[in-house]
């Protein structure tokens, strides 16, 4: 059995030299893999690591506080308003513009955190999905953010270097995503993410224990939104354009199926759930062009029902995912991966 003896044992990222190699050889082969692939397979990689960022946030808040949240999509248009805003009319470079929009963001989780000491299940969740919708509508009816119109992004400029190709921003996603994960990690490893744990057990025992519940949920709440908010200036500038319709309620629902569906209140789970759907996501928006499926379904659609509805279809198979996951498997692709490998390490008996 694989038993911690200690406190180091637990937080100890490496933990033996086999770990050591595989970390290494996936760090190589994560900053070698522009050079291996077209230019589109870079730009969905910079899609699916955006997205993992929020996906890592989200889990904290869901996952391991017990916190539910149909909101997101508000942090995120306040981290790509809020990073291009600063970028274009307040001359901020962009290292500084990111960390700020992301800390605005914070700032309104925290308070959206607030209700969360009164409100739990169905109820906090209409409460966060309220304030996603009234981000994207007060954004969208005021000038300074480019109204419906939307805005540009920016050229993104580092000292001497310039961020114009797909490719050269990779390299700045990939390490701040690996920075992100990790520092995610290791807080939920600390005392910190202990309290989280115990307010998701039981708020009530961890309150009598000295857990301090509204400091800890306002701070889930604002971490959480900081993650978006840094995944949303990042996406504005994989697009090179936002527009208030960009962040909507489905945006929000896919952020959550991303934990549901990789598995709650796990780092691992996170990745691959994000990793999973984005890719679906992508594939799914082109779903005519798959071979034979594709004419099945235009075929299917021209006869009985409307060929504009065919791109709704993606969301009919992530919610198939989702019932699925709920229904044969609770602990999402990272229980699938536990029960592989504990197979694996008993076999043949």
């Amino acid at each position: 059995m694989d038993m911690k003896r200690d406190y180091y044992e637990d937080v100890q990222l490496l933990t033996s030299p086999a770990v050591v190699f595989w970390f290494a050889a996936l760090i190589g082969a994560l900053y070698a893999f522009p050079f291996c692939v077209d230019n589109y397979y870079i730009y969905v990689a910079n899609y699916i690591a955006i997205n993992i960022i929020v996906a890592a946030g989200l889990n904290l808040l869901v996952g391991y506080t017990g916190q539910i949240s149909l909101g997101h999509a508000g942090f995120f248009a306040i981290g790509a308003y809020g990073t291009i805003i600063l970028m274009v009319k307040a001359g901020f470079p962009f290292l500084l513009a990111l960390p700020c929009a992301a800390f605005v963001a914070a700032f309104f989780g925290f308070l959206l955190g607030l209700p969360a000491l009164r409100l739990e299940g169905p109820y906090l969740a209409i409460a966060t999905l309220g304030f996603g919708l009234t981000i994207t509508q007060i954004i969208g009816r005021i000038e300074l953010f480019g109204g419906r119109e939307g805005l540009h992004a920016p050229d993104i400029t580092i000292g001497p270097w310039v961020l114009d190709t797909d490719k050269e921003f990779y390299y700045l996603l990939i390490t701040l995503t690996i920075f992100l994960l990790l520092f995610m990690r290791n807080l939920i490893k600390t005392r910190v993410g202990r309290a989280f744990i115990a307010i998701r057990d039981a708020d009530i025992a961890a309150q009598t224990t000295g857990v301090n519940i509204l400091y800890y949920k306002t701070l889930a709440f604002a971490v959480s939104a900081f993650y978006a908010g840094i995944a949303g200036g990042l996406y504005a500038f994989v697009l090179k354009f936002i527009d208030p319709e960009i962040f909507t309620l489905m945006m929000s629902i896919m952020f959550l199926a991303m934990v549901v569906v990789g598995g709650l209140g796990s780092m691992m789970g996170a990745i691959a759930g994000a990793t999973l759907l984005c890719w679906l996501d992508l594939k799914l928006r082109n779903i005519l062009d798959i071979p034979y499926v594709g004419d099945w379904l235009e075929h299917l659609s021209k006869n009985w029902f409307s060929i504009t509805g065919v791109s709704n279809i993606q969301y009919i198979i992530f919610g198939s995912i989702l019932v699925g996951i709920m229904l044969f498997e609770p602990l999402g692709l990272y229980g699938i991966w536990i029960r592989t490998k504990k197979y694996w390490r008993t076999w043949p008996f």
